[in-house]
């Protein structure tokens, strides 16, 4: 199992920055790929970016130049650096963790509205 919380959501301004954390806890070891997902309203959830346990990274291309995925040397967090924040980037946003043998565990989300 792992357990996965989200923070650091909240209201910013457009052009603003916000920097959400993914407390990660139970099989950490056991992780090899840690996402960030996000979901707006009526809108399906959509992969923001991610990163493997030997550190690679990838992003959405809409969020690439304005977004960056990281970690502590822990494994324990997961973090997303989020600038030049827009409207558009609205959403409930969630981080996923990925097991072998397909399996997956999710956060509860943390809340992000950018203001225009």
């Amino acid at each position: 199992q792992v357990q996965l919380v989200e923070s650091g959501g909240g209201l910013v301004q457009a052009g603003g920055s916000l920097s959400l954390s993914c407390a990660v806890s139970g099989r950490i070891f056991d992780i090899s790929i840690m996402d960030w997902y996000r979901q707006a309203p009526g809108k399906e959830r959509e992969l923001v970016a991610s990163i493997t346990n030997g550190g690679a990274t990838n992003y959405a291309d809409a969020m690439k130049d304005r977004f960056t995925i990281s970690r502590n040397s822990a494994k324990d967090t997961v973090y997303l650096q989020m600038n030049s924040l827009k409207p558009e980037d609205t959403a409930v946003y969630y981080c996923r963790a990925r097991l072998p043998l397909s399996r997956t565990f999710w956060g509860q989300g943390t809340q992000v509205t950018v203001s225009s």
